[in-house]
């Protein structure tokens, strides 16, 4: 054998063992990945997957922490995507993580919002629901002038904690808020509008119908109608949402011989856009996969009905399966609206009736399957198809 051969074989060798170790450890590599340092996919692991699905399940998408990329993760995934309108491809590059984190801080840093909510996404720590009312009618309160520095730990409603004016957007009222703006403040800023009675989608875009919907907010309050969130203006606004919150016992709504249902008096204008958005689909019949595709479809099933419905309202721009829904909202009942959420089934609860797709007792209105209107709002909770999540949109 030529010496360059016999040098060969030991080089070889070498390689072979350097590569084997190299397999051995690429779990700990793997494990050792911070969240942002690589894209993942589907089928990837390690421990930057584990903390990618920390932070969705701190987003309000719930999701085990075992560092796999499963079915699970990827549909979450792309639910936060087009939540957040992004393009729903269930990988989570950098531009997804960004997106992500920033959500999970204003979750965490800001008495605005709540966790992963699918609408109108604050923290409301009174439990009345808004009475909407037409602008015409409302009495205009005086403009208020900038808080003394208060004890934040003395605060109860952070609906009107104390904001500190440093340009920043993680709170309404940081900085001047006018078309053509975005952020997690304009977030809020079309939520409390919508609480307060002036039905505004919740996209952080700040766009010509948001400025609509102040101005015809300014224009009842006595306040300039320009269309500009100024300091003063969005203590306005969060006075009027606080003041709302206080007020009213919920109603109950009345279902009609016709199978459609008829809102309370003096229920939120949101809530009377949901009811009147189920209304438009009784009768339809059930359809597995219904309404997931389209919102408008021939046919629903029990969370194509819910979605449907909730879009309706504004509080949800995509159609959600009953595990998505799962992760909707805000945790636990709500005063006007309620979720019910598992993996087999989901109906919710509206103005004290239920919204439902199943027969499993009680009087439905009309008789059968398919969405409907029923009078007990908790009749399937005993159906045998196991626990159910209990979410709602929050401050509703």
């Amino acid at each position: 054998m030529s010496p360059a051969r016999i040098g060969f074989v030991p080089r070889l060798l070498g390689a072979l063992t350097l590569a084997a170790a190299l397999l051995s450890i690429a779990p700990a590599l793997a494990a050792a990945q911070k969240l942002g340092s690589r894209v993942l996919r589907p089928g990837m692991s390690g421990g930057d997957v584990t903390a990618l699905q920390h932070e969705l399940t701190q987003a309000g998408f719930r999701t085990p922490a075992i560092g796999e990329f499963g079915p699970v993760t990827e549909r979450n995934v792309t639910t936060f995507q087009r939540r957040y309108r992004l393009a729903a491809n269930g990988v989570a590059d950098s531009r997804f993580i960004k997106a992500l984190r920033t959500v999970v801080a204003a979750d965490l840093n800001s008495s605005d919002v709540i966790s992963g909510s699918g609408g109108t996404g604050i923290t409301i720590a009174a439990t009345k629901p808004l009475q909407s009312r037409h602008p015409a009618a409302s009495a205009a309160p005086a403009v208020p002038a900038a808080p003394a520095a208060a004890d934040p730990s003395t605060v109860t409603d952070p609906v009107l904690a104390p904001v500190v004016q440093d340009g920043g957007s993680q709170h309404l009222g940081e900085r001047m808020l006018k078309q053509g703006m975005q952020g997690h403040d304009v977030r809020v800023l079309q939520s409390y509008l919508t609480l307060a009675g002036y039905v505004t989608a919740v996209d952080g875009q700040f766009g010509a119908s948001t400025k609509t919907s102040v101005i015809a907010f300014q224009s009842a309050s006595g306040l300039a109608a320009d269309g500009v969130v100024t300091y003063p203006v969005s203590l306005a606004l969060r006075q009027a949402v606080a003041k709302g919150l206080a007020s009213g016992p919920v109603g109950k709504a009345t279902i009609n011989a016709d199978g459609t249902a008829t809102a309370p008096a003096g229920a939120p204008a949101i809530v009377q856009q949901v009811i009147a958005a189920a209304n438009q689909i009784i009768g339809k019949p059930y359809i597995y996969g219904g309404g997931h595709a389209s919102f408008n479809d021939v046919g629903y099933d029990c969370s194509g009905s819910v979605s449907y419905a909730l879009h309706g309202g504004n509080l949800l721009s995509a159609p959600e399966d009953s595990t998505g829904l799962e992760s909707y909202g805000a945790a636990g009942a709500g005063s006007w609206i309620t979720i019910y959420a598992n993996s087999g089934h989901t109906w919710m609860a509206v103005a004290g009736i239920a919204f439902d797709t199943a027969d499993f007792g009680g009087p439905n209105i009309p008789a059968g399957t398919g969405p409907r209107w029923r009078s007990d709002p908790t009749g399937n909770l005993g159906d045998g198809t196991g626990g159910y999540v209990i979410r709602h949109p929050a401050g509703l």
